[in-house]
């Protein structure tokens, strides 16, 4: 599992990446867009930033995965939407915009869990070294009626 030190290289590197290459290389990974998700510590109350991809993209509404590559613990992201669904989103290097993040409920999960598997199937070997069912996150822009 990787370390919260190696996740956070593995950000720094992403966003280095993007800023050296004037946002002409790290906006997608594997066919996937990159997304920035900004999220509000559920401690600390500030504004924490993460480098995402989204597997699945349904017009205007994003599916990430709180996969920690397989960790047994869940993501700090995903904890912070869950207190506070209020985010602020980034689609490959554009605005931040003002989204609801949205936990996929069991269905959903069963619906989208395959489609995300089926193109990636690095998610599947995540999910097979962790015992916890990792998350689905649907992001959706403030007003649009998926975000209610």
């Amino acid at each position: 599992m990787p370390s919260n030190f190696a996740l956070k290289t593995m950000n720094t590197a992403h966003r280095v990446l993007l800023k050296v290459s004037c946002g002409k290389l790290g906006n997608e990974f594997g066919g996937m867009p990159s997304v920035e998700l900004v999220t509000t510590g559920r401690k600390s109350g500030r504004e924490h930033a993460v480098l995402l991809t989204a597997p699945i993209v349904d017009g205007d509404t994003y599916v990430v995965v709180a996969s920690r590559g397989g960790d047994p613990t869940h993501p700090a992201w995903f904890l912070n939407l869950r207190d506070n669904p209020n985010v602020l989103v980034s689609v490959r290097g554009g605005p931040r915009l003002p989204m609801t993040a949205h936990i996929a409920t069991p269905q959903e999960r069963a619906a989208l869990w395959p489609r995300v598997t089926a193109q990636h199937k690095g998610y599947a070997g995540y999910q097979e070294k962790t015992t916890r069912e990792i998350p689905l996150v649907l992001l959706t822009p403030v007003g649009n009626p998926a975000s209610n």
